[in-house]
């Protein structure tokens, strides 16, 4: 029976109601529509495979190069396509059947795996082959996000978008539990490669689940025919919409000076606290635990706030400058969670609403502009933090990460407020303390 749009008017029989329309405030209630499973458990293997091969990555530049400014511009490689050519993944997202782009993103990127691995293997590995795997791969991700983000609404339909794409960094953090910690056993036990090798193979579980899907219950958006000026007609929508804007322009700042812990995080781990690989993987698994309680509450959110959003940037900036001058392993690690909770928070609150305010026909160049802008800072941010942690030391590379992070927050905060039509409202009496956003026609009221 089709759940999508064209399906029969007859009302569903009551013993499938809780499996085609799911309820609304479940925490895993897109888990409930097979096509969303069947992609769930899919990302969950190649998201496990993908962490295995980012950690990895990382440590056998630092390793072969003994440069955090390596790791930097490994780190830029892979995310200079985003900012070079972003915009038109988005394009060819709506242009294109999403599930169709999905086989062909997900087996280059298993391509890509396999290759880095026979090099690793086979000893013939140097760090320009992983400068290439990582900007294929980069490649292959312009098409990639914007895809899978937009290709989110088709499988739950729009109720359930919040939830899903909660759902989602869930699953992403859930693999980045896993993934360190077996990349860093293996790296320890045999070597790099059998870690590429795995996240080559990880791929086939994606491929399997969207074969696997009922293309019928798909919820088919319109696909954009071929024309001129798509891509600019995508950045009109966007400048003409301040709940699009701001929040993108948040995310662009977050990503670009605050998200970057391959840098800092191995960093710590080798100079700082001399703790070697295991130690970096204990810090990357530490950040997916409290990545993923961070989704796992926003999934629980009846609502998307761009306030949480301002709130949760502020908070992620502040805590990375404590963290900066954590005098131990002791202090440094707790805060490494509470990061991943803010972190994740921004991210998730980011995407859900502006997918939810977009018009699913725009929706693919929307979450491009939105991918393009909070990772394609990165090949800026991946080198300049890098340099700052050579020459400076990575506590002064980290710290000025963390202010420039929550000093936006608080600029954006205030855009939002102004486009919401909100002032700032001091209530300083005792017992009646607090500080709020409220209607400028109620402030003048109470005036």
């Amino acid at each position: 029976m089709s759940t999508g749009p064209g399906a029969d008017s007859a009302p569903a029989p009551a013993a499938l109601d809780t499996t085609d329309r799911p309820r609304k405030n479940s925490m895993f209630s897109s888990l409930k529509i097979r096509n969303y499973r069947l992609f769930a458990t899919g990302a969950v293997v190649s998201n496990t495979g993908t962490w295995m091969a980012r950690i990895t990555q990382d440590w056998l530049v630092l390793s072969i190069t003994g440069s955090s400014t390596a790791v930097g511009i490994t780190t830029a490689m892979q995310f200079l396509p985003m900012l070079l050519f972003g915009l038109y993944g988005g394009v060819i997202a709506d242009r294109f059947a999403k599930r169709k782009l999905l086989f062909f993103t997900q087996g280059a990127m298993s391509l890509s795996g396999l290759f880095l691995a026979a090099l690793t293997l086979t000893d013939n590995v140097q760090v320009w082959h992983v400068y290439l795997a990582a900007f294929f791969t980069g490649l292959v991700t312009v098409v990639d996000n914007p895809t899978r983000q937009s290709f989110v609404s088709e499988m739950v339909g729009p109720d359930q978008v919040r939830n899903a794409v909660s759902l989602n960094s869930a699953n992403f953090q859930s693999a980045r539990l896993i993934g360190p910690a077996v990349a860093s056993a293996l790296t320890a036990a045999v070597g790099p490669g059998w870690a590429f090798l795995a996240n080559g193979l990880s791929f086939l579980a994606p491929l399997t689940g969207l074969m696997l899907m009922r293309t019928r219950e798909l919820h088919h958006t319109p696909r954009t025919p071929r024309g001129k000026g798509q891509l600019r007609e995508g950045l009109n929508y966007v400048s003409k919409h301040p709940e699009l804007i701001w929040p993108i322009v948040l995310v662009g700042f977050v990503g670009t000076f605050g998200f970057n812990f391959p840098i800092w995080l191995s960093a710590y781990a080798d100079d700082v606290f001399h703790g070697g690989v295991g130690m970096y993987g204990v810090f990357n698994t530490l950040m997916a635990f409290g990545s993923l309680a961070g989704a796992l509450l926003a999934a629980r959110r009846r609502s998307t706030r761009l306030r949480v959003l301002a709130g949760a940037a502020v908070g992620f900036g502040v805590l990375e400058v404590v963290a900066a001058f954590s005098p131990a392993v002791w202090a440094f690690a707790p805060l490494i969670v509470l990061l991943g909770i803010l972190g994740l928070t921004v991210n998730v609150t980011a995407n859900s609403s502006v997918q939810m305010a977009t018009d699913p026909e725009m929706r693919g160049r929307v979450m491009s502009l939105f991918m393009m802008v909070f990772t394609g800072g990165t090949p800026l941010g991946g080198p300049l933090f890098g340099w700052l942690a050579d020459q400076y030391g990575v506590r002064i590379s980290f710290a000025i990460g963390g202010v420039v992070c929550a000093t936006a927050a608080v600029g954006v905060g205030l855009m939002l407020a102004r486009a919401a039509n909100l002032r700032l409202k001091l209530d300083l009496r005792r017992g009646a303390q607090h500080v709020q956003f409220v209607p400028r026609e109620q402030l003048a009221t109470a005036a």
